[in-house]
């Protein structure tokens, strides 16, 4: 018997692992690059928690992997008048306990989201067009608007519905533990244990019928290297956010497939916007805080954009898994527009526009950033860092772990941080409204603006948008907001990721622009 060495057996092992069919054990084990942080669909609106909370909870209408709206807890909806919507809800739909999913579900449902105590950034934007609710019939309800609302159904989209019963007077943590997450969803939660993994049942009496996998294990693995190695050794299944250093070797290997997708997600720095000056993250080339902010002029901003080679950030940085940009949707999406590119790399005008606008000798500036969140995050942060240390704007980078960046970011404790935005309607409403307009609790606008930017046009900007019903007229108007952030930027734009995955051979992945990572996209192979 021919014996082989340790290192050969071991391959051999990890071979075998993987090529076993996953559908075996019934079990799906996934690799998630970021923590979830709760359960509860309310709490933070991010993407590991979004990607997560779609297994258990429903939303009325839902999204394909393509940003594409389909009915799912309302069977159909239509206009009934310039500020009326009406939406049939499905019938026959049961909680996981049993009960019956009615309109009342709904109408708790949006009263509770805009008031979530503690959320760092949640859903209320969402609902920001809603006057109030027309319960019809159980199964009937109609949305009264303040203006014309044409992209109800897109905003519904993100909004998962929970049920009265379990979740009334009900805090996050007990979502966490699992009294109150009871959803009509594909799948039940079993445990979550944060930081590490959740597990998931599943509901046999889904409504949109069984799905393959008996069990879903939905595992934390933020190292890079360890979601690769533990997909080729067999112990995931799936994992997202592929290295990008890893990504040519695993296309090579024929026992994992790669898939891939042009994302809604852009990446971008973020200058604080709340403080006048005086902040210790801002100083002279001496130590000494600034007196004034210099992020409140536009020539410093439009200095740091051109002080950025973007380009090398795709090639270096990124090894192609991104595109270099401006705005923030993809190439084809709904109100991008192609007549805006990235500022060109001029490191010495921007040092003239540093002069003219005060600092001829620069300033120092400490940028925050996640370490384990997006694709190269710190990475990311770094390069440009150097490159603004290269025209005098002197730069510390302070990286964190995602759960330690976040908490922070929603004090607004950040003088300069990099962030992340991944469009979930595909339209440009979804980041103006989030993001770039005034954070602003009447109005349920900006609930993730971290940088507290504010800014009348814009603001007028999304009104008009959001209340345009002719399709021509309001990609126009996104279109003319993409113009005038490219011209202003409020935050500067880097780059827009492709989206990646790798699976055990034996099973099949259907990309998702919004780049949550589902089991219900995951299907053994025929």
């Amino acid at each position: 018997m021919k014996h082989l060495r340790p290192r050969a057996a071991a391959l051999a092992v990890a071979v075998t692992a993987l090529l076993a069919p996953a559908a075996m054990g019934q079990t799906l084990t996934l690799g998630s690059a970021a923590p979830v942080t709760t359960i509860d669909p309310h709490f933070h609106n991010v993407g590991p928690n979004n990607a997560l909370t779609m297994h258990i909870f429903d939303r009325l209408v839902e999204r394909d992997g393509r940003a594409r709206p389909r009915p799912s807890l309302a069977e159909s909806w239509r206009v009934v008048s310039d500020t009326v919507w009406e939406f049939k809800l499905r019938q026959g739909v049961t909680w996981h306990d049993g009960r019956p999913f009615t309109a009342d579900d709904v109408v708790f449902t949006f009263s509770r989201v805009p008031n979530v105590p503690n959320s760092p950034g949640g859903f209320q934007g969402f609902l920001r067009a809603i006057e109030r609710v027309e319960v019809v019939d159980p199964h009937t309800i109609r949305l009264h608007t303040r203006a014309p609302h044409p992209l109800m159904p897109l905003d519904l989209a993100s909004v998962s519905i929970i049920a009265r019963h379990a979740a009334e007077g009900a805090a996050t943590e007990d979502f966490n533990t699992g009294r109150a997450a009871i959803g009509t969803g594909a799948y039940r939660l079993v445990s979550y244990r944060s930081g590490d993994r959740i597990e998931m049942t599943r509901n046999e009496a889904y409504f949109g019928g069984a799905e393959p996998w008996a069990r879903v294990s939905y595992r934390i693995v933020a190292n890079d290297a360890a979601r690769t190695a533990a997909l080729l050794a067999g112990d995931l299944d799936l994992i997202e956010q592929v290295p990008t250093s890893d990504l040519a070797r695993l296309r090579r290997d024929n026992r994992v497939t790669v898939t891939e997708i042009a994302s809604t997600r852009t990446v971008y720095m973020a200058p604080d916007y709340s403080r006048d000056g005086g902040t210790p993250l801002i100083t002279d080339n001496n130590g000494q805080p600034l007196p004034v902010n210099p992020f409140k002029d536009v020539r410093v901003r439009r200095a740091l954009s051109m002080a950025i080679n973007r380009q090398a950030l795709v090639d270096q940085v990124m090894e192609g898994a991104a595109t270099a940009t401006a705005q923030w949707l993809p190439e084809g999406a709904f109100g991008y527009n192609p007549r805006v590119r990235p500022r060109a790399y001029d490191p010495d005008g921007a040092r003239r526009l540093l002069a003219e606008a005060g600092y001829p000798n620069g300033f120092r500036v400490t940028i925050h950033t996640p370490n384990d969140r997006w694709p190269n995050d710190s990475r990311l942060a770094q390069a440009v860092g150097q490159m603004w240390t290269r025209i005098g704007v002197r730069t510390q980078i302070e990286a964190l772990p995602w759960t330690a960046f976040v908490p922070r970011r929603a004090r607004i404790e950040y003088a300069m941080q990099i962030g992340a935005w991944g469009s979930s309607t595909g339209e440009g409403s979804n980041f103006l409204v989030n993001t770039i307009a005034t954070n602003n609790r009447q109005l349920l606008t900006g609930a993730n603006n971290n940088a507290r930017f504010s800014s009348p046009a814009f603001d007028a900007l999304a009104a008009r948008g959001s209340a345009t019903l002719d399709d021509e007229r309001r990609e126009a108007i996104w279109q003319e907001a993409v113009e005038l952030f490219a011209e202003e930027e409020p935050v500067i734009q880097l780059v827009q990721y492709i989206n990646t995955w790798a699976a055990r051979r034996g099973l099949t992945h259907d990309p998702r622009m919004d780049e949550r990572t589902i089991a219900m996209g995951v299907r053994p192979a025929r």
